[in-house]
């Protein structure tokens, strides 16, 4: 009797261990677009890094530590962190355990120790952006703001953050009711942008998401406005 309950828990372990690499194994790819933005140009330099890529760009004082979203290869983020290196905010795109920020939500304190940078922010997309309000309501004291792209936090931030928040109006994923809760656990330097015509998934480069909305520009144009709006009130605040 006993040898036959440790069959079935065996056999339990092992069905759990494969649905769970069958999960994690169906994930969302970034595209051409994206691929080609790993590639560095005049304006940014992209370095390959222990916990992923770096956009080096003409700052040598700010950056942001990017958690991606859930599922979605991180790669898929590379046209927006380039495009927001160039103007000025260098960016840590964090490569995740199965596509899971969950899995390493702290991993914004081994990129802190890897450079020397004066100001820096954390922030993702989705699921990531969750994990890394986590991280930066238990570490206020290490960075400077937060930026949450169709993500809210959950636990209350340190006064002295700068929190940016960016969505889209299509955006068919985002719970409005928790970005609103979310508000509540804001500092003091709140700022929001609502992109009209933005979804979901237009943060990144990886195709349609199921049950997002239809947008009504291209992910180029989403994300050029998020970029711009995070350059406008983050660097301006230094």
């Amino acid at each position: 009797m006993q040898k036959l309950k440790w069959i079935i828990l065996i056999a339990i372990l092992i069905l759990l261990a494969g649905a769970f690499f069958i999960y994690t194994g169906n994930f969302y790819h970034a595209d051409e677009q994206a691929f080609s933005a790993m590639e560095s140009d005049k304006a940014v330099v992209v370095v390959q890094t222990d916990y992923g890529w770096l956009f080096d760009g003409p700052s040598d004082e700010t950056a942001l530590i990017f958690y991606p979203g859930a599922k979605v290869e991180a790669q898929a983020y590379a046209p927006m962190l380039h495009l927001l290196a160039e103007k000025g905010m260098d960016a840590c795109l964090v490569k995740m355990p199965f596509h899971l920020a969950l899995f390493d939500m702290n991993k914004a304190e081994f990129v802190i120790r890897e450079h020397s940078y004066d100001t820096w922010f954390v922030g993702g997309h989705s699921m990531g952006g969750a994990m890394a309000a986590n991280y930066a309501a238990n570490h206020g004291d290490q960075i400077s703001g937060l930026i949450l792209f169709a993500a809210y936090p959950t636990k209350t931030l340190d006064e002295q953050l700068i929190e940016i928040s960016v969505y889209g109006t299509e955006d068919g994923i985002l719970n409005m009711g928790k970005v609103e809760k979310g508000k509540t656990y804001a500092p003091v330097t709140f700022y929001e942008c609502v992109i009209e015509g933005g979804n979901h998934a237009l943060f990144g480069n990886y195709g349609e998401q199921k049950g997002d909305g239809a947008p009504t520009i291209t992910a180029q144009e989403q994300q050029r406005k998020a970029v711009d709006f995070i350059v406008m009130h983050a660097l301006s605040s230094e």
